[in-house]
């Protein structure tokens, strides 16, 4: 009976021994691997906030700002998992294999998504708009609100979100309204064949002139446009900054309407002449 109980602890003794082995050794591993991944996240973190300060201070755009901060986070992340995993005995060469592999199909199985993120860059880097831009491209005007790796978000004059797929942004051509920061207002008065033409041109110019937000630099024009069937058409080019082109445009419209109705001059509705011949 001692036999066996002597026997018995020392199987204890044998196994207590080979788990402490184990635990020691894997153990310190695991340990190791654990702090690298904290202090390789805490100063991947550090690295950004200080990136990101540093091209905040250089008045880069924000929106690149927040891309590259994103994408050297991934890049640094997966550097740490792969540093935690080496620590471990993991054979790291086989893992990156592995996930060049995944990869490769994920890429394969979301090319159109990845053309989206290719776009993205090109809009980033070419910068054709940025975030607040008015533009103009697939058929939709609006106001940029959100550009990120897979879609751009655009917010119209009557507060509708439209998010386009940038891939398909990309492909089209891009009116940017608000890329320079004047911009000229075309705008087209139409007055009776009767009326007196110079008169017109005086008054549309004395508006522009008296006008706090008409730019002096470029000079306006006021010309004639076209003789028309049923008008002579006056054109008006006034310049003015970009943020003041529809009020600009609405307060001409509406005083250049107020001074023809004071001095007569009237704006022709489209007519029909016709002939009628009599026979005996």
């Amino acid at each position: 009976m001692i036999r066996k109980i002597e026997h018995v602890e020392d199987k204890v003794a044998q196994y207590t021994d080979i788990i402490m082995g184990y635990a020691t050794e894997y153990g310190l591993k695991i340990l190791g691997a654990v702090t690298i991944f904290f202090i390789g996240k805490w100063v991947v973190h550090k690295l950004i906030t200080l990136m990101r300060k540093g091209m905040v201070r250089s008045h880069v755009d924000e929106t690149l700002i927040s891309f590259a901060g994103n994408a050297i986070y991934v890049a640094l992340m997966i550097a740490v998992l792969v540093a935690a995993a080496s620590n471990l005995g993991i054979n790291t060469t086989s893992f990156v294999a592995v996930f060049g592999a995944v990869g490769l199909a994920i890429g394969l199985a979301l090319k159109d998504t990845l053309a989206n993120v290719g776009a993205a860059v090109l809009i980033i880097f070419f910068r054709p708009f940025k975030v607040g831009d008015f533009i103009e491209v697939s058929g939709v005007m609006g106001t940029v609100k959100i550009i990120n790796l897979f879609s751009t978000t655009l917010t119209t004059a009557d507060n509708r979100s439209i998010i386009i797929p940038n891939g398909a942004l990309i492909a089209g051509n891009i009116i940017n309204y608000t890329g320079n920061e004047t911009r000229r207002i075309d705008m087209t008065f139409d007055i009776d064949y009767k009326d007196d033409l110079k008169l017109a041109k005086t008054i549309v110019s004395d508006i522009l002139d008296a006008h706090p937000k008409v730019l002096q630099t470029p000079e306006s024009l006021v010309a004639v446009g076209a003789l028309t069937q049923n008008s002579v058409q006056l054109i008006a080019r006034p310049w003015v900054k970009v943020e003041d082109y529809w009020d600009v445009m609405f307060e001409i419209t509406e005083l250049t309407k107020l001074a023809f109705d004071q001095h007569h001059i009237t704006v022709p509705l489209p007519q029909v002449v016709t002939h009628v011949k009599h026979e005996d």
